[in-house]
């Protein structure tokens, strides 16, 4: 029997981070399960041309771990050099269980304790499971008539098949979203024709990077110097958040700025008219960069909006809404993720059988975004609303980990089995977060994002600032807890 006192199922910088704050409160019996064959999460699976961050790297990287940037911006490269040098700085790559892919979880009460059914490694067993799979991790490719028909090549940005030769070819990208934006001006200039379907404009600001000098990067690798540079960049990006939620004046102002900076770049009135979105800067995710308008209009490519867009797809190519045939040789789906509803992918059974898909039928929801009634010494990183748009996503996940490792370090000191947030506690806790994103753009935006589930509740955003959730995190709040 495989059994640890932890186990952490996922292994891109949401398990990373749970692994060196176990092994920061003196906790080393632990394991890791990657569903692939490599550790390293998204950055090492996400490979397409372009890949990028689009938050500045100094803080868009994780606090115990400051690194050399050769850039603001770092490229998928670089950010995969970054989840290695802290797989090897803390020695986690021995702590990882490779190829085991979680099929269902189910939480022994007798024993007190989680099954982990895997597809080929077996049961493991641990006292507690930290779920750190990620939101953005389950691909999603709309079902168009036909789709199978198609004779050519497919592939999904999440999985680009470097072995296909795009040189040359007539290629459909399908979207116009976070990672479209970064392949499109990669992919146009070597392309025969490129065809861009986008189904809704969406909002882009101009990507102001910069590279390091050799100054620079020898001072990134101090931790004052790393500290103090972060914490610049933290505060700059927190006041986004006054016109997401506090402020119209304030959003108007930044709205008006992202229209300057379409006409700016695109002189065309036809083609920039397909570009100006119908909703509020903001409800959906605001793109960066300074090289996606000038790629559309480029000769050698074709934007076709929503009523041009896809009606069916057959042998050779796409047939469009408008009656249009486009003979393709590659359709790359840049569709985004299931981030909402399907923030857990395999089914999760807990107390008395009760199944987590069910809990969740409404819509996702939990205590902090990372733990539930009847699922005891169970915890999401990355969870229902603790997305954030304006800011590090590993800031929010940091500051999960004060919570986590506190509920942990509290049942070991304490010589207990299992800790579960109280009903009333997740409640109050829910009914927080929806009233407060009442006032956000997120909700009153006007339009239907990713961030929300099939019921309307926005999920995947956290409705304040991060320092806010910071502090709700900072310390467990026994009250609001049942230990046993």
């Amino acid at each position: 029997m495989r059994s640890y006192q932890v186990l952490i199922i996922g292994s891109g910088f949401g398990g990373q981070c749970a692994a060196v704050n176990l092994l920061k409160a003196g906790i080393d019996d632990f394991r890791l399960l990657e569903r692939r064959d490599f550790f390293g999460g998204t950055w090492c699976q996400n490979t397409y041309p372009g890949a990028a961050v689009d938050v500045p790297s100094p803080l868009y990287s994780l606090s115990f771990a400051p690194y050399r940037w050769s850039q603001m911006f770092a490229g998928q490269a670089e950010l995969r050099r970054y989840t290695e040098h802290v797989i090897k700085q803390f020695g986690l790559r021995d702590r990882v269980e490779l190829d085991a892919n979680v099929e269902r979880v189910e939480w022994d009460e007798s024993e007190k304790r989680w099954a982990v059914h895997t597809n080929s490694k077996g049961i493991f067993h641990a006292q507690f499971l930290i779920n750190a799979s990620g939101p953005l991790s389950q691909p999603v490719i709309p079902q168009f008539p036909g789709r199978d028909r198609f004779q050519g090549k497919t592939f999904h940005t999440n999985n680009w098949d470097h072995s296909y030769d795009y040189r040359g070819k007539r290629v459909a990208i399908v979207g116009s979203g976070a990672s479209a934006v970064q392949v499109i001006p990669t992919i146009a200039p070597q392309v025969e024709h490129l065809h861009v379907f986008q189904r809704t404009p969406h909002w882009v600001l101009p990507r102001v990077d910069r590279q390091f000098g050799p100054v620079q990067r020898w001072l990134l690798g101090r931790k004052p110097a790393y500290k103090l540079l972060r914490w610049l960049i933290y505060w700059q990006f927190e006041t986004r958040v006054i016109a997401f939620k506090y402020s119209k004046p304030a959003i108007n102002m930044v709205q008006q700025h992202a229209l300057r900076f379409l006409k700016r770049q695109v002189p065309d009135p036809l083609l920039r008219e397909k570009l100006v979105p119908d909703f509020t800067i903001g409800c959906k995710r605001v793109l960066v960069s300074s090289t996606y308008y000038p790629t559309l209009s480029r000769p050698n490519v074709t934007l076709h909006s929503r009523e041009q867009g896809i009606a069916s797809i057959d042998e050779t190519g796409i047939n469009t809404a408008d009656g249009e045939h486009v003979e393709v040789d590659l359709i790359v789906w840049s569709t985004g993720y299931d981030a909402t509803d399907g923030v857990i992918s395999y089914p999760v059974s807990g107390k008395n059988a009760v199944q987590l898909s069910d809990v969740w039928a409404e819509y996702p929801r939990a205590y902090l975004g990372t733990s539930l009634p009847d699922f005891p010494n169970l915890f999401i990183v990355t969870g229902p609303n603790t997305g954030i748009g304006h800011t590090s996503a590993l800031f929010i996940i940091e500051s999960q980990m004060n919570y986590i490792i506190d509920c942990i370090r509290t049942v070991r000191d304490q010589g207990l089995r299992s800790i579960e947030v109280r009903r009333d506690a997740e409640r109050t806790y829910t009914a927080m977060i929806h009233r407060e994103m009442q006032r956000t753009v997120w909700k009153s935006g006007g339009c239907h994002s990713w961030y929300q589930s099939q019921s309307g509740h926005v999920i995947a955003m956290f409705p304040g600032f991060s320092f806010s959730y910071y502090r709700l995190t900072r310390a467990l709040k026994p009250a609001d807890h049942i230990l046993s």
